[in-house]
């Protein structure tokens, strides 16, 4: 616990200080976990405790980075510096060896890499017009300003095992490098819709969000690496999760189902403004997945338990990942002739107390930031009698995203907090 808290004031004061913002904030640091203790443990803290940095007594360290004049470090002006270059080569080493480099340099999942050879890169590189040093993107969280160039995205691609026909696909997903995460555990949805789908063998169909195809797992993975490599995120020094999360191994990366949509329903591309013929990727960061277990039962229609289960989600955006067999029952049977209907739906009926939203801390977090400034509905929820009943969907029905995916076997689905972005075009990287 006390690592943790000194981890990431060491993080705020080196890599954040030095890359990014190039402010003399001091810090003190409080052991963790903060949220959800008693007061008393709070009161312990600041004034029994010491700070986890200096190890000064807590009153003492706060009082001194308040008071004390600015060092000679801390009266720094000009632009921050540039981010040490990594080398473009490594030394030739046997393959055993540079399986094991990898691993010491955290660039990997741990699982086996293919080697990134001049020669394969260069293979993959000749699927794209792009030129090799052109920037996708330039990361600069956690801290560096890092640019993602062509190459280096070339470079995860072959990691992972990707083939060339992937690689466009890939560079679109490289623009949301790196992957979400927090102290708790956040993880990525990959959605790709549009003609590439088939075109790289994609599975939209049955066991879509399993470990059965190769384009699914591959494109995913080259997420985690990138954002490992480029993105920086490494375990204890800039990311700090208790738990972690397995969907970070690839992602959730799936394909609509767009052929089995029921008439009416737009693919999720279209729904955010591009034309039917577009090959799009889109990334959702969210924490939670509810699966529904068991098939729908005529007696308590589908919508509704799925509005039971989004009660659970701690923020006011969701997608729903639901068979096509769900589809159609929710557009013949329950009259939802379009995904905007449903989610218009889940938005006027998902229901918690007051007592769950704020019971999360991400969610009062959130709302009490909000109220603070007096916003809507949130200075009014925040006074309200614990068991109130809410609605935290209210106003935001867009926030709330249906996704067709899966082989028509079984009338099941997820619930998720993923919030989807817009999206990006695969087209502009071949």
């Amino acid at each position: 616990m006390a690592g943790a808290a000194s981890n990431i004031v060491k993080y705020a004061t080196g890599y954040d200080y030095l890359y990014l913002n190039g402010m003399p904030i001091r810090y003190v640091a409080f052991p963790f976990p903060v949220a959800g203790q008693p007061q008393s443990v709070h009161h312990q803290y600041i004034f029994e405790g010491t700070d986890r940095v200096s190890g000064k007594p807590m009153m003492k360290a706060i009082l001194d980075a308040l008071t004390q004049p600015l060092t000679e470090k801390e009266k720094y002006k000009g632009p921050a510096p540039e981010a040490k270059p990594q080398p473009r080569l490594l030394t030739p080493d046997t393959e055993e060896n540079l399986q094991r480099l990898f691993k010491d340099k955290d660039w990997t999942d741990y699982n086996p890499i293919i080697l990134p050879t001049e020669a394969r890169v260069a293979k993959m590189l000749a699927a794209t017009s792009h030129k090799p040093g052109e920037v996708v993107k330039t990361v600069n969280w956690p801290g560096g300003n890092r640019p993602l160039t062509v190459e280096r995205v070339a470079i995860c691609a072959v990691m992972a095992g990707a083939k060339p026909e992937y690689f466009p696909a890939i560079l679109a997903l490289a623009k949301s490098v790196p992957f979400g995460n927090s102290t708790s555990s956040m993880s990525n949805m990959i959605l790709v819709n549009g003609p590439v789908r088939n075109q790289i063998g994609m599975n939209s169909g049955t066991n879509a969000m399993g470990p059965h195809n190769e384009a699914n797992s591959v494109i995913g993975r080259v997420f985690t690496l990138m954002s490992k490599t480029v993105g920086g995120l490494h375990s204890g020094v800039t990311t700090w999760s208790s738990l972690g999360n397995t969907v970070q191994y690839n992602n959730l990366c799936i394909a609509e189902n767009e052929e089995s949509l029921p008439a009416g329903w737009k693919p999720f591309h279209v729904q955010m403004g591009f034309k039917p013929a577009d090959s799009v990727v889109t990334v959702g960061v969210g924490w939670t997945n509810i699966s529904s277990v068991g098939e729908v039962q005529r007696s308590y229609p589908a919508n509704m338990l799925m509005r039971d289960y989004m009660r659970s989600l701690a923020m006011s955006s969701a997608t729903i990942v639901m068979d096509p067999t769900v589809a159609a029952l929710l557009k013949d049977v329950q009259g939802f002739k379009t995904k905007e209907s449903l989610s218009q739906w889940f938005a006027n009926n998902v229901e918690k107390t007051v007592a769950s939203f704020l019971g999360n801390g991400v969610g009062s977090g959130m709302a009490m930031s909000f109220a603070t400034q007096g916003l809507e509905p949130y200075a009014t929820w925040v006074k309200l009698p614990p068991e109130t009943l809410i609605k935290p969907f209210s106003g935001n029905d867009k926030g709330i995203q249906i996704v067709v995916v899966g082989g028509k076997i079984q009338t099941t689905w997820f619930v998720t907090d993923y919030r989807l972005g817009r999206g990006e075009l695969v087209d502009e990287w071949r």
